[in-house]
Formats: structure tokens, C-alpha cells, sequence
């Protein structure tokens, strides 16, 4: 084995301690968390939109934007329930590339993960404290999460993470809303089974410790379409899509059976700017059917300040370093257009 050890990662106490969230953080969170989770269980029949940068990257940028995200929420909260995407951990097919602030706080810089969790904790309570709105993050490694267990609202499992056992497992300790996406290879089953799995209670090893957990009944499914073995991307938000998840959802026998649909990836063809279109047609479907508007419970938004991308040296402002986003004046005009037409 060849393993050179850099540094001793602090434990979530030691971390908690260093930086605590608020009493009136907590607060807001509990509030948050009981508001989404009314959602996903039905008593509450507001929409719900994840929206954020692809990549969390600089701390005063994603601050700035969800502070734009709270003025607006405050104007279509009697439709709208947004939920910013702060993505700390960014996967990379290749391994290459920004692995996102969890491993660089700063992107230019090389890795430090104990300034990483730092990093991440800080802005997440940030968010929290300084906007009133709490947050989402993808779980990209299973034992970080404890190091956000008290700060997040919304957990979302990537397509290539869905099928792991570490993941289905330690969302099944969580409880709050947990999205799990279709793999890349667009297999509905898969995602179906990790939601089971996700839903039932386990024993298992986290952390140093046998654990037992009794099940997430917020467990859901995140349509984010899907790619050929010749690299061509198919969405599945299309009307038959979600009709025919619907028709497997129902013959499991699962709790708070909900979809998220993802508007960029494979879903838009990697192309950011076809999100609001395929946002009209999701929202005007749910007008169709009684299941649709039942089960569709929201959709997952890429965007930022400014609209596109950049390297990662690119330096300019509120621009994402990883897949491309909606602006901020797209975004806010999306909003307001999705509120009026629910």
C-alpha cells in the first residue's frame, strides 16, 4: 500500500465547537426543516425549486447570491419554497478538475481538507444565519456529512454515487429530504431500489461506530435523464417520463413517494439556457393530471450570478468553474414566471 498521510482530520465535535451555529440559526433551521418536510409528506402543496450555483467556489459569491435568493423568496412564498443549492464537493467522472471547496477553499490553490470543512461549514451556516434560508449539498462522501449534519435542509445523491451501499445506507439515518438521481445509465430501477433501501432502517459501520439507523421516509426521486454508451444524452422529464415512474413508484409500497426533476445535465442536453424551457413543460404538465401535480414536488436549477462558465482562473465574479448556469437575471425572472404559472 501506498498511502502518505498528510494531515488528521479534526472529528465533527472538534469542528462543531470551533463553529457553532447560532441559537437563532437553529431556529430558522427547524423552521426550514419542518416548512420542506410538509412538502415531501403532503401537507403543503408549495413548490419546491433547489437552485444554485453547479459548484459552490467562493464564499462571498454563493453569499451574495442566496442573499438574492432570500429577497425573492420572501415574493413568492405563498407558491414557492427555494431551497439554494450550496454544492461543496463536486464529482468528476475523470478525477480531474475542481473537486469543489471541501477540498480547495481556494480553487486556485492546492487541496487542504481541514480548511475544506472549514470552509464549508462556515458558509453553510452563513447562508443560515445571514439570509434566513437554509440549504442543500450533494453527499458525495458519506462520512462528511457529519461534519453538516445540524446546517442542511436537503440532501441530493449524485448519479454515479446512487448505486453505493454506503450512500443508501447513511440516508437512511437522515431526516430530512434526500433526493436520489437515476444513473448516468438512465436505469429508473436502480434509483427505485436506492430509495427502498434508503427508506428502510439498517445496521451498519459509520464512523468507527456499528450504527442503526430506522429508516428516511423523505427519500425521493431525482430525474436528471441519462447517457447512451455513445455518449448521447436522453432527458426523461417528458410527460411520459414521469408517468411511467409514477406507474412503478405505485407499485411499491413506499412512504412520501415524491420526484424531483433536474433541469440541466443530460436532462438539457448539457445545455443551461434550455432550463427554463424545460421548466414550462414540467410545470404545465402537472396542469394534465392529478398524479403528476401529486408526486411532482419540484425542480433542481443550475445558476449563479453571471450566466456560463469559466476556467478556473477565469476570475470573473459569480461565474461558475464548473458546468455552466443561468444568470442571475434569467434566474429571477424563471422564479417569478414558475410562481405565477403554479
Amino acid at each position: 500500500m501506498s498511502f502518505e498521510l498528510i494531515q488528521e482530520i479534526p472529528s465533527p465535535s472538534e469542528i462543531f465547537e470551533l463553529l457553532p451555529l447560532s441559537e437563532a440559526g437553529k431556529k430558522i433551521k427547524a423552521e426550514r426543516d419542518r416548512i420542506i418536510k410538509d412538502v415531501f409528506e403532503g401537507r403543503d402543496d408549495r413548490f419546491i425549486l433547489i437552485i444554485g450555483p453547479c459548484s459552490a467556489d467562493n464564499e462571498i459569491a454563493v453569499i451574495d447570491y442566496v442573499s438574492r435568493l432570500s429577497k425573492i423568496q420572501k415574493e413568492v412564498e405563498d407558491k414557492i419554497i427555494i431551497i439554494p443549492r450550496i454544492y461543496t464537493n463536486k464529482p468528476r467522472t475523470t478525477g480531474e478538475g475542481y473537486k469543489g471547496m471541501l477540498h480547495q477553499p481556494d480553487a486556485n490553490k492546492k487541496a487542504n481538507m481541514v480548511e475544506g470543512i472549514k470552509a464549508i461549514r462556515k458558509l453553510h451556516i452563513r447562508a443560515i444565519e445571514e439570509t434566513g434560508l437554509s440549504c442543500a449539498d450533494e453527499m458525495l462522501y458519506p462520512e462528511n456529512y457529519a461534519y453538516l449534519e445540524d446546517v442542511l435542509s436537503y440532501v441530493a445523491i449524485g448519479a454515479r454515487s446512487v448505486e453505493n451501499q454506503q450512500h443508501r445506507l447513511v440516508i437512511s439515518g437522515l431526516e430530512i429530504p434526500s433526493g436520489m438521481k437515476n444513473p448516468t445509465s438512465g436505469d429508473i430501477t436502480v434509483m427505485l431500489n436506492s430509495i427502498q433501501a434508503a427508506q428502510a432502517g439498517h445496521t451498519f459501520i459509520y464512523r468507527n461506530w456499528a450504527v442503526k439507523t430506522s429508516g428516511n421516509t423523505l427519500t425521493h426521486a431525482i430525474l436528471r435523464g441519462s447517457v447512451d454508451q455513445h455518449g448521447r444524452n436522453f432527458p426523461n422529464y417528458h410527460y411520459e417520463d414521469i408517468k411511467r415512474l409514477i406507474k412503478m413508484y405505485q407499485k411499491r409500497d413506499f412512504h412520501n413517494p415524491g420526484i424531483i426533476i433536474d433541469l440541466n445535465h443530460a436532462n438539457s442536453n448539457k445545455c443551461f439556457s434550455e432550463q427554463p424551457r424545460i421548466a414550462r413543460e414540467v410545470v404545465r404538465n402537472r396542469h394534465y393530471d392529478a398524479d403528476m401535480k401529486k408526486y411532482v414536488k419540484g425542480l433542481m436549477i443550475e445558476s449563479y450570478i453571471e450566466e456560463g462558465n469559466q476556467p478556473v482562473d477565469g476570475g470573473v465574479y459569480g461565474k461558475s468553474i464548473t458546468d455552466g448556469c443561468l444568470g442571475w437575471p434569467m434566474s429571477e425572472a424563471l422564479i417569478r414566471e414558475i410562481a405565477k404559472k403554479l
